[in-house]
């Protein structure tokens, strides 16, 4: 029989309200509720079911490694380590924070390419790393065998915390701000305000009763999907069992013995009371129940052992680690922990509640980014926007599909078997595909596409020839598929090409007032006349980018938006909470009402021309950033002449139902014109050419206009406001002190991912943050952000002065940076036919 826990509150009451109600008593809840004390906020109440860390904090093996594959991601860890660094002499509290070091080593040469590529972005972040020969591991870790290891790498800042102790400390440091800790006390349900306008989250309902809430934080771990779904709230997290061993001690072991990563191994091992802790990742995981089925109670509990799956992990251990073999076993972990569809974390305020807040999915490194993300998301909740680039993590990246039990379930198998396989940097997810598909999607798979997954939509990243292998194939070096993707470049610049677009995420903003609200949305100005499309940003208050966006004037006070497929939940959500007006205009979520097809190449107007009228696509007067309603073919369109390759060329947007007999059409009217399926691999590489931006790589929440070079979409010399105008005027006026730039590589045999280490001089100046290889410039073209490290301006004579260089897998490269576009610099190609 279960017993359950006593639910009293000895010497403590349950308040009526609180500013704050945070749910979930572990590291994540009690980092949050830490820093938004420091912060000022002191009306705050946890709420934890069972007494803090009993959840899955208390079982993580505590790993705490700085390098994570973004800069700000490693930020994020950075300040977990500064905190936990400091917190026992604030709280009094231990939290067995060590800085012992790491060494992660590499079976293979591809591993070892990817262990060369980290010690770069270490020199990018300003993080001590270095590499090591198979002969120097053996000086940091005694105990290793090392007769079949390639090389290795040396974190010497990484460490390992307490993670029971570490809540506590951060639970004290919370009481000593003000806050309020309620142990054992279970929420039931979230009471949200229905009814006309945003929904919004006002109580958490208990057993122990209600308390009313300005503001509620969903911490709530492995739980945190039927939290959120208590307010109606998408929280696409599942539980897999993970494993690890604690062995009896072993001579030799000592408080300060680095953690080994053996990642071709699947395994990690630190120190653990003078024995090792061995755990790892295994490339097939075993998924635990369903979000909603998760037993309660379930305190400090775990899973039941399972040595047959164990047995890889420990059988690659005893491999690397040969006293393994005649060491007794203490102790057998098995414990779930959550995990997200694409093995980043989630946090943010949820687009379909306002004033709801979520932390949870760490992914098992929870104990790494506790401090960072506890007060990542307390600075969000006070200045009611992240203060930094989130944009990885965002909740507002999944869409309800991704909530699917059945779907995360298959995904998950998937995420924790990937933790330690080499980071390919164009790998594809292959489970729980597909999701979403173009009505053309069975007629690209017929030409050859190998496709791959964006927001759930299958996508054709390039297409095979005839004969060739449909496997989407990963290496360092130049995959094979560039040779098909440079044909299709080649078509596209000297012909004509058809991209489907399809993903795209589509928007429609009407409403009386429409016009206005958008203008102060949008950097740009968008009040134009009916039938023209506008480039623009939407800034933050801080003047940096939360969406890149087109916008086409489609009546007196209708506005189509069509933006990047990744962004659809996120920029309706930016969208409905910043339109101004009152009723604001309505924004509706069109994506899937519409297929996109990219007709572009300088024939492009003439094969249109022939489903439409010569005279419909004449470009003389069809200029560029002109949108219209046409009949072509048996179907109408909205043909909008804009291009993202640098070609003259329209994109198509075709009623769903029309587009595949259109898609037929076009190739059949096409086919003595060269006309090719051309993919997003392609798309990529072109738009490099022309120095192009993208959101999430040259664009997100921590860059500006001015630095990413974009503030001739901005209406500055106009007397209309716009959000984040002050802050634009004010780094222009200051000049910036770094810069998105274009480059060309010299060595044409070498091919680039993104990535990057960039250098001036010989010394780190910044990172590539896109790069392909460009079949127009004949070698790897790309763009970085690059600045001086002394803090000084980023001017254009310190970009034309200076000896560039990119660090490859070791090897330095001279590269030419430049901030005009490496091909067709003044733009004649776009305006070709133009009068």
């Amino acid at each position: 029989m279960t017993v359950l826990p006593d639910r009293t509150l000895p010497d403590r009451t349950l308040p009526d309200r609180a500013r704050v109600v945070i749910i979930g008593g572990g590291v994540i809840g009690t980092s949050v509720a830490y820093h938004l004390a420091h912060l000022g906020w002191t009306d705050v109440v946890l709420l934890e079911q069972g007494t803090l860390s009993c959840g899955t904090t208390w079982h993580a093996a505590g790993l705490v490694g700085q390098l994570r594959a973004s800069e700000a991601g490693t930020r994020l860890v950075q300040y977990s380590t500064d905190l936990y660094a400091r917190l026992e002499e604030e709280t009094g509290l231990s939290t067995g924070y060590r800085v012992c070091g790491g060494v992660t080593v590499a079976r293979t040469p591809d591993r070892m390419v990817a262990l060369r590529r980290t010690v770069a972005s270490a020199a990018a972040y300003g993080l001590e790393c270095e590499l090591l020969t198979a002969a120097e591991i053996k000086e940091r870790y005694p105990l290793i065998r090392d007769d079949d290891l390639v090389g290795a790498i040396w974190l010497p800042g990484d460490g390992r915390a307490n993670p029971a102790d570490l809540t506590q400390a951060l639970a004290k440091g919370a009481r000593a701000g003000g806050v309020r800790i309620l142990e054992r006390v279970r929420v039931t349900d979230v009471l949200v305000n229905e009814g006309p306008g945003r929904r919004r989250a006002r109580a958490v309902r208990t057993d122990h009763g209600d308390i009313e809430a300005e503001i509620v934080v969903n911490c709530a771990g492995q739980w945190a999907n039927a939290v959120g779904a208590m307010a109606g709230v998408n929280v696409p997290l599942h539980s897999a069992e993970h494993f690890y061993v604690v062995t009896d001690q072993i001579e030799g072991v000592h408080r300060d013995l680095p953690i080994l990563r053996d990642p071709d191994g699947w395994t990690y091992v630190k120190e653990e009371v003078g024995g090792l802790l061995v755990g790892g990742f295994e490339p097939e995981a075993k998924p635990w129940v369903a979000p909603d089925a998760i037993p309660y109670p379930f305190e400090f509990q775990l899973l039941d052992e399972d040595w047959e799956h164990f047995e890889v992990l420990m059988d690659s251990a005893v491999h690397r680690l040969p006293v393994l073999a005649h060491t007794g076993i203490r102790k057998f972990y098995n414990g779930p922990e959550s995990f997200t569809p694409d093995n980043q974390f989630i946090i943010g305020e949820a687009p379909e509640c306002d004033a709801f807040f979520v932390a949870a999915g760490f992914n098992s490194v929870g104990i790494a980014s506790a401090g960072g993300a506890g007060k990542a998301l307390a600075e969000w909740i006070v200045a009611g926007e992240p203060q930094q680039d989130l944009i990885g993590q965002d909740i507002r990246r999944f869409t309800p599909l991704q909530g699917n039990p059945t779907w995360l379930r298959e995904r998950v198998v998937e995420v924790l078997g990937l933790h330690y396989a080499v980071p390919w940097p164009n790998r594809e997810f292959e489970s729980g595909r597909p999701q979403r598909v173009s009505p053309a999607h069975d007629r690209l798979v017929a030409q050859g596409a190998l496709l791959g997954s964006r927001n759930g939509w299958e996508r054709a990243n390039v297409f095979a020839p005839a004969g060739a292998s449909r496997e989407l194939t990963y290496s360092w070096g130049r995959p094979a598929w560039v040779d098909w993707c440079a044909a299709e470049q080649v078509a596209c610049r000297s012909s004509v090409a058809i991209f489907d677009q399809t993903s795209f995420s589509k928007y429609l903003v009407t409403g009386l007032g429409a016009a206005a609200a958008l203008n102060m949305v949008c950097s740009a100005d968008v009040d134009v006349p009916t039938g023209r499309t506008v480039y623009t940003a939407m800034l933050n208050a801080r003047g940096t980018y939360e969406a890149d966006v087109t916008v086409t004037r489609t009546g007196a006070e209708e506005f189509l938006v069509l933006s990047s497929a990744a962004t659809t939940v996120r920029d309706v959500d930016w969208l409905r909470r910043h339109l101004p007006g009152s009723p604001a205009p309505t924004v509706v979520d069109v994506t899937g009402a519409y297929a996109v097809f990219g007709v572009m190449g300088p024939r492009s107007a003439e094969l249109l021309g022939r489903l439409g009228g010569p005279s419909v696509f004449d470009a003389s007067s069809f200029p560029f950033g002109t949108s219209r309603e046409v009949p072509l073919g048996r179907a109408t369109v909205r043909a909008t002449r804009l291009t993202y390759v640098g070609e003259l060329g329209w994109e198509l947007l075709v009623p769903t139902e029309q587009a595949a007999g259109l898609y037929d059409d076009l190739f059949a009217v096409g086919a003595d014109l060269g006309v090719l399926p051309a993919g997003y691999y392609a798309i990529e590489a072109m738009r490099l050419e022309k120095g192009y931006r993208a959101f999430g790589r040259e664009l997100t929440t921590d860059i500006n206009p001015v630095e990413a070079g974009l503030t001739f979409a901005c209406k500055l010399a106009t007397e209309w406001d716009f959000i984040g105008r002050a802050t634009v005027e004010s780094a222009k006026a200051a000049g910036p002190r770094r810069r998105v730039v274009s480059f060309t590589v010299g060595d044409p045999a070498a091919y680039l991912w993104g990535g990057e280490l960039v250098l001036r001089g010989g010394e780190p100046v910044g990172q590539v943050t896109s790069a392909a290889w460009g079949a127009a410039v004949g070698c790897s073209v790309g763009l970085a952000l690059v600045g001086p490290r002394d803090g000084g301006p980023a001017a254009p004579a310190w970009l034309r002065d200076g000896d560039w260089s990119v660090e490859l897998a070791g090897t330095r490269l001279p590269i030419r940076v430049t901030l005009r576009a490496p091909f067709d610099p003044v733009g004649e190609r776009l305006r070709r036919g133009d009068l």
